[in-house]
């Protein structure tokens, strides 16, 4: 691994769990780590809910587009981190991969998606822990 992890978080949509996790990698690990997102399926906007979910804890995640998956994202990565993308994420020998189980919070009310949000938050402590050891 390079000495500044680069880390992709991949959903469907890339418009809410991939752009919470990368909201609180940027704003947790600061310009330690490269953060990249992007969806397999991306939509034309981020959802709102999330967007307010993130401003609840100083994040602004406003402005961030959905992007497209693409081969060399994954390529240029450290660690690839989907979120329910199934096998819609290509697979390179060497990368450090992990599945995080979380709730699409698409079409969800504010208290479900702050749910999805604090368990977003807790995974992404524990991997600036793995990556950027003390």
């Amino acid at each position: 691994m390079s000495e500044k992890p680069t880390v992709l978080f991949v959903c469907v949509h890339n418009a809410g769990r991939s752009q919470m996790a990368a909201g609180y990698l940027r704003a947790l690990a600061g310009d330690r780590v490269e953060v990249l997102s992007a969806g397999s399926e991306p939509k034309d906007q981020i959802n709102p809910v999330a967007v307010e979910a993130m401003a609840e804890e100083g994040i602004d995640i406003a402005g961030q587009t959905p992007k497209v998956l693409t081969v060399d994202a994954v390529r240029e990565s450290d660690a690839v981190i989907t979120m329910g993308c199934g096998d819609a994420c290509p697979v390179f020998p060497g990368k450090r991969y992990e599945d995080w189980e979380l709730e699409d919070p698409a079409g969800k009310d504010l208290d479900t998606v702050r749910r999805v949000r604090d368990d977003i938050r807790n995974r992404v402590e524990a991997l600036i822990a793995e990556l950027l050891p003390a």
